[in-house]
């Protein structure tokens, strides 16, 4: 599976769902039912991959200020939900994560920011097609520490400095 394709899935499946993320992996999980058990791997590749990638701090430090405070484990659903935005703000995020604040339209911290479910629909769809638990994707772990320079989440003084245009418009 090519990158293009990998994207337009998630694209499509966000467009089919309307944005609602559960909705969006549901979606995601029949359009890979009618791919092959080798592509959903690929896709499963091409997930783990950028999920990984989004492993910074600065990232981090983002979906506190949009969440107004993110946990390991919110951060993760953080993560997936950024994946499950689409390859444009995906990257856009990754290379300057307070551009979040152009890059996204409404935000609504009920919905927005956890994507969960995403993170599952490759498992869920293989399971489906092979009656087997999906095996390693072969994929290097991310580090045991996010990369880059650590944030203080608990100073909104250097949290407003550090993201300006996010703090200004989701928090100000």
């Amino acid at each position: 599976m090519e990158e293009s394709e990998f994207w337009d899935l998630v694209d499509a499946a966000r467009e089919t769902a309307e944005g609602d993320p559960e909705e969006q992996a549901d979606v995601l999980v029949e359009r890979l039912l009618q791919l092959d058990p080798e592509s959903v791997l690929d896709f499963a590749r091409h997930y783990e991959s950028r999920y990984n990638r989004a492993y910074r701090w600065e990232l981090w430090g983002a979906a506190w200020v949009l969440l107004d405070g993110a946990s390991d484990d919110a951060f993760d659903f953080f993560r997936c939900w950024l994946i499950g935005q689409g390859r444009d703000v995906f990257e856009g995020a990754v290379h300057d994560p307070d551009a979040l604040a152009e890059l996204l339209g409404e935000f609504d911290e009920e919905i927005d920011g956890d994507g969960e479910e995403l993170g599952y629909a490759a498992d869920e769809a293989y399971e489906q097609l092979t009656g087997t638990v999906a095996p390693d994707l072969g994929i290097v772990p991310a580090p045991a520490e996010p990369e880059g320079e650590p944030v203080d989440f608990e100073n909104e003084r250097s949290l407003a400095e550090r993201y300006p245009r996010l703090w200004d418009r989701f928090r100000g």
